[in-house]
């Protein structure tokens, strides 16, 4: 396999998000009123979206004309390569008026086509963020929505608050027999392993956070980390850096408390365990798979959604 996956569910957008206009009232306030703009209504994570998309390539979002949108926050997403301008509305609810079925960036994040997943991906990140910030971290007062959703401003000392990226890291852990290591938190389900992940700490670089993520989960030592690829995680709020880390021992010392078990893999057994129902992977959705998969040589069933 590509040391690169195109396939990365959340790393898709076909969007140009077109930051030049966000600042221009006319514009968007024009854009919104044409006839050719679409907006994704989004409540607390829901969307509508259908079986079949215009072209019959399977599921799709709904985009509604703007007029058919309900009130909420407007964020200006940005241009379809086709000229067609995306905006989003963060509602309280999602329209019953609409007849289709609803879902989240959990469930169609890995179905969705390349343009659906990037515009999905977007909204959910900026609604996520500006329902938790709605009040300036400098001086408490409230914050309004500004630069068509991308800036929080605050309505007493005009501070500019941007949406909030967090940094995390998630590595494979492969020891000197090349084996891999996976692990289950202890708030998984039973059989459901993934690879190890945790957030960069303030001062560390990417490879420090990945062996101290590492020794304090697993206490296993890392001798070195090569970055894989990157992507979006707005649950709330995190990007995820990918790595495949060399390990300098084997041995598994669990902290117990948010790892509950780890184990070592061969490609061999970890092909039975999966087969065999004895190992839940984690779905095409999160690179963790990619990760996985990457190391494996080849990809597996997707049934998983996770």
């Amino acid at each position: 396999m590509d040391d690169r996956d195109p396939q990365l569910a959340m790393t898709r957008a076909t969007h140009d998000r077109a930051a030049e206009h966000r600042l221009d009232d006319a514009w968007l306030a024009k854009t919104w009123e044409s006839s050719d703009a679409r907006v994704l209504v989004t409540a607390r994570g829901k969307v509508h979206w259908t079986d079949r998309s215009a072209d019959g390539n399977g599921p799709a979002l709904v985009l509604v004309p703007p007029a058919d949108a309900p009130e909420g926050e407007r964020y200006f997403l940005g241009v379809d390569p086709d000229g067609t301008p995306h905006f989003a509305v963060a509602a309280e609810a999602l329209p019953e008026s609409i007849d289709a079925q609803v879902g989240s960036l959990y469930t169609l994040g890995s179905v969705l086509g390349d343009r659906d997943a990037g515009l999905l991906v977007h909204a959910v990140g900026l609604e996520n963020w500006h329902r938790t910030h709605t009040f300036c971290a400098r001086c408490g007062k409230p914050t309004r929505s500004a630069s068509a959703g991308h800036v929080r401003k605050c309505t007493e000392c005009a501070a500019d608050h941007f949406p909030r990226t967090d940094p995390a890291v998630i590595m494979l852990v492969i020891d000197p027999l090349g084996r891999a290591l996976l692990g289950r938190q202890a708030s998984w389900p039973e059989k459901r392993f993934s690879t190890l992940a945790g957030f960069v700490e303030p001062g560390e670089s990417l490879r420090q956070a990945v062996a101290r993520e590492v020794a304090e989960e697993v206490g296993v030592r890392i001798e070195d980390a090569t970055y894989v690829d990157s992507q979006p995680w707005p649950f709330p709020s995190s990007l995820m850096l990918g790595f495949h880390a060399t390990a300098a021992d084997d041995r598994i010392r669990v902290d117990g408390n948010e790892i509950a078990e780890a184990r070592w893999f061969t490609r061999d057994e970890l092909r039975a365990a999966v087969d065999g129902g004895e190992v839940l992977l984690p779905g095409r959705i999160s690179i963790s798979r990619h990760l996985i998969e990457l190391w494996f040589g080849e990809r597996f069933s997707d049934s998983v959604k996770w």
